[in-house]
């Protein structure tokens, strides 16, 4: 949606339709508003997504945010310490401090899908998925040890079952 284009907003009454123009100032309000992070939203894209193992990436956004208060998050809107892609599409927007930036956390879950169709879509079970990640995807040798213990402690498979 571009936003140099003219909104409305119908509301509707039992006597008429009375239609009120939306100025771009409320546009850019509305689509804020629409990305603005939650925990909730960002269960409600993975799920979406159709991930295999939508428990295993929520519980790397929750690592590598270090629970969506680190600086890559908070600056970088990176959710899952993305770094730059040179092989795959990508929806990052530049680079910043080593990491890969995005315009909102929807564009990077939008990347770890890109990436998760690009590496992980043919993974069929949950070792293979946590073999990959601690052989391609971490540079710490306890991230699937991590990734594990948040998943039982938060109980994240009955999360995503639901």
């Amino acid at each position: 949606m571009a936003l140099g284009l003219v909104g409305f907003i119908i509301l509707t009454s039992t006597s008429h339709i009375p239609v009120k123009k939306i100025t771009e100032s409320e546009i850019k309000v509305i689509i804020m508003e629409r990305n603005k992070f939650s925990d909730e939203k960002l269960v409600y894209m993975i799920k979406e997504m159709n991930f295999e193992f939508p428990y295993i990436v929520y519980a790397q956004a929750l690592l590598e945010s270090n629970r969506f208060t680190s600086k890559i998050f908070i600056e970088n809107n990176n959710l899952f310490g993305m770094k730059e892609s040179f092989y795959r599409v990508t929806r990052r927007r530049g680079i910043q401090n080593d990491y890969a930036c995005y315009n909102d956390w929807v564009d990077s879950v939008n990347d770890y899908g890109f990436y998760y169709a690009t590496y992980l879509s043919k993974i069929k079970t949950e070792d293979d998925y946590f073999s990959y990640l601690s052989q391609y995807y971490a540079e710490d040798a306890e991230y699937v040890a991590k990734l594990k213990n948040i998943i039982s402690n938060e109980g994240l498979k009955c999360k995503f079952n639901q």
